[in-house]
């Protein structure tokens, strides 16, 4: 898939000197014949695209100063694309006139942030036996927008032809951004882009381009093989040229820009540009909007999760960069991953997704953080893929990487939910210990437990986040605690506050008062609607207090058919509670399944067999049955109640 910002037609405009021969070239391009007879300007010209090498529409207009005033002019350049300047020469005062009058014409009358291209066409070299480009260099390096020279002559056609490809290649195929003429090599912004490009087609991350590497790279960016005969004589070129171009047999990032500054010296513009539109550039090498955002509609009720496909290319991605093979990254590692991107797009990766005791990215935390970036910040994740290269390497889009979830209305209806991305709202008075919930969902040791300092208001939805994996009947899900910060009791609840697939309603079972906050906030927000709530008390290592409310906890979670409150200790560190949470929001409206779980032990056991694959599909399947045939016994029992 190409990314170009390239028109869908090109504007040809010919100026130059009363009889320097502009109409005689349009009418030989035509006619493929010189006409010693032409009228003073020829009508504009449309060329179809399936005559013209680049496939593009072709208008060519003739400029006449005796039949145009000034100011027509100046807008036929405003409307042009490119501006071929032609004079003769056996008449030198054509070419004085094409630097005194015609580029400082052109000039003034192109936008100041754009200058278009220009082509410097001598005209009539029947006339003459010696070459003329030597004498216009000067005019060149005064006016960087001259693209080319080009020698011809309408009489004898020679380079009638190449005089109209190279004005078509001087907008589709431009030197000036990728390649400084004054100082004979690529622009720094080029060089950039090809980096960026060398690091994504090397697969093994090992610095060189090996055959098999070279040879994706050529099918993918030019739907052509790659000769191996060719390959060798590439290799040889590159070796012969550059020290330190070619490394056991392969192309190093000194080659392979070397390579492409070789192309552009030897007026193969278009394979460069190829291959940079390929990868998502437009003329101004910048990576095009609709390359890094495609559009992609969520509907309201659905959320975005990565595909298989979008988890397997981040998978790969990060073995690629794991090059010490630990099953983790570095900080030198994580850096080099993002090398050609903007930025890290991550901070604070310590309490935010599972890592190691020195704070690296495990392959679990890794996942988990992209799982998050797409559930919050889709465009982000769209973007950070497309600068990785997963359009090249994938050769699709990013939709082909986010999965879509059906409504929730959905799910609660059949009171099973097809997510795999769970989010939890941890909702409790200050200093009631919803910091160290989350913490202790990272594994995070109590004594290494700092205070959070997210304030309420924060924009930033992923600052006040934590994501882990947790097993809901044998199946892996993810699931994010997102802690509401709260300044004032008082304080209302917004809606994004509120609205969740499960909240947690946290209270300090040695503070009087605390669980009455709590039980305001599930009357006010969660008694009528369909979202599971569970209450857990904190810091159970503490006496438990008398609570200062109307009902105390197990009573209040009776009168609402809620779940018992569930009682956590820091110092244990034990994940019963996630496991709840993240089944609660698997099957919303589905109590059996909760008290299934609750009730029956073993599942905790069976919940932490992260290893055993094979049994997975085969335990999830039992435990289903196992929920239905729950189901059914209490319904059983409430009827024989009745």
């Amino acid at each position: 898939m190409v990314y170009e910002t390239i028109p869908r037609t090109i504007r040809i405009i010919l100026l130059g000197e009363p009889g320097v021969g502009k109409t005689s070239l349009i009418l030989s391009l035509v006619t493929e014949e010189f006409s010693e007879h032409v009228p003073p300007k020829a009508e504009e010209i449309t060329i179809p695209a399936d005559v013209t090498p680049e496939q593009v529409p072709t208008n060519i207009v003739d400029v006449c100063l005796t039949e145009q005033t000034i100011e027509q002019v100046a807008e036929e350049i405003e409307k042009a694309h490119v501006i071929c300047i032609v004079f003769s020469v056996d008449r030198q005062e054509t070419l004085n006139k094409v630097a005194s009058y015609w580029l400082p014409f052109v000039r003034d009358n192109c936008p100041d942030d754009y200058r278009k291209p220009v082509i410097l066409v001598g005209n009539k070299i029947d006339l003459i036996d010696y070459s003329i480009i030597d004498n216009i260099w000067d005019i060149a390096e005064e006016y960087p927008e001259v693209d080319r020279c080009i020698e011809c002559s309408a009489k004898t056609l020679t380079n009638v032809s190449e005089m109209f490809y190279n004005a078509q290649k001087a907008v589709l195929h431009p030197i000036h951004p990728i390649y400084s003429i004054e100082e004979q090599e690529l622009t720094e912004r080029c060089k950039k882009a090809l980096t960026r490009i060398f690091k994504i087609c090397d697969i093994d991350g090992d610095g060189l381009l090996d055959d098999y590497e070279i040879t994706i790279f050529q099918k993918k960016c030019f739907d052509t093989p790659l000769q191996l005969q060719v390959l060798d004589e590439v290799k040889s070129v590159i070796a012969q040229n550059i020290a330190g171009g070619i490394e056991n047999e392969c192309i190093t990032m000194k080659g392979f820009i070397f390579l492409h500054c070789l192309f552009i010296q030897r007026g193969r513009n278009e394979t460069t540009w190829t291959v940079l539109r390929k990868f998502g550039y437009d003329e101004s090498l910048e990576l095009v909007h609709s390359y890094l955002y495609p559009s992609i509609k969520v509907p309201v009720g659905c959320t975005t999760e990565l595909s298989y496909k979008g988890q397997q290319f981040l998978t790969q991605l990060f073995e690629k960069y794991d090059r010490d093979r630990d099953g983790m990254l570095n900080p030198t590692e994580l850096k080099n991953v993002f090398s050609y991107c903007p930025r890290i797009p991550w901070h604070n990766l310590r309490y935010t997704v599972p890592t190691n005791d020195k704070g690296f990215l495990t392959l679990q935390g890794w996942m988990c953080r992209w799982t998050l970036m797409t559930l919050h910040d889709l465009q982000n994740t769209t973007a950070y893929l497309a600068y990785l290269g997963y359009n090249f390497l994938e050769n699709d889009t990013q939709k082909s990487a986010i999965h879509i979830t059906r409504d929730k209305k959905v799910d609660i209806a059949k009171k099973q939910s097809s997510r795999n991305v769970y989010q939890c709202h941890i909702i409790g008075p200050r200093s009631c210990g919803k910091t160290s919930i989350c913490r202790s969902f990272l594994g995070i040791a109590h004594k290494k437990i700092k205070p959070n300092m997210h304030e309420r208001g924060d924009n930033n939805t992923e600052n006040n986040c934590c994501i882990n994996t947790v097993l809901v009947y044998g199946q892996e899900k993810y699931l994010v605690l997102k802690e509401i910060p709260i300044t004032r009791v008082s304080d209302p609840l917004q809606p994004h506050e509120v609205n969740c697939d499960v909240a947690c309603l946290v209270y300090d079972i040695a503070a009087t008062r605390s669980f009455e906050y709590i039980a305001r906030i599930y009357i006010k927000y969660f008694a009528e609607s369909h979202i599971p709530v569970l209450i857990v008390g904190t810091k159970g290592e503490n006496i438990m207090m008398r609570q200062e409310y109307i009902l105390q906890p197990d009573v209040f979670c009776n009168k609402y058919q809620l779940l018992p409150p569930q009682f956590f200790n820091i110092k244990e560190n034990k994940h019963d509670v996630f496991i709840k949470l993240a089944t609660m929001a698997a099957f919303p409206q589905f109590q059996a399944a909760w008290i299934l779980f609750s009730k029956h032990r073993h599942l905790k056991h069976f919940a932490s067999l992260a290893g055993e694959n094979a049994s997975w599909w085969k335990a999830g399947i039992g435990v289903a049955a196992a929920t239905i045939m729950g189901l059914m016994l209490l319904k059983m029992l409430n009827f024989q109640r009745r």
